[in-house]
């Protein structure tokens, strides 16, 4: 398997929203989160793709 880091296209930004909160997102490039403030989530990253899952994202502290 390749140890090759699959980034972010920051353009998706503009189309996804927070699939709990329904508003816009902030990518945090240093821990690979779409941050929602609003719901108080933040959706990993993987491999250069978002998963939009509730039940996948981390709680903010």
């Amino acid at each position: 398997m390749s140890d090759t880091v699959v980034e972010f296209d920051r353009r998706m930004l503009e189309a996804l929203i927070c699939p709990r909160s329904q508003q816009t997102l902030r990518y945090d490039a240093e821990k690979q989160e779409l941050i929602s403030k609003s719901a108080g989530l933040a959706y990993p990253i993987r491999n250069g793709i978002p998963v939009m899952l509730i039940d996948e994202a981390r709680v903010l502290d």
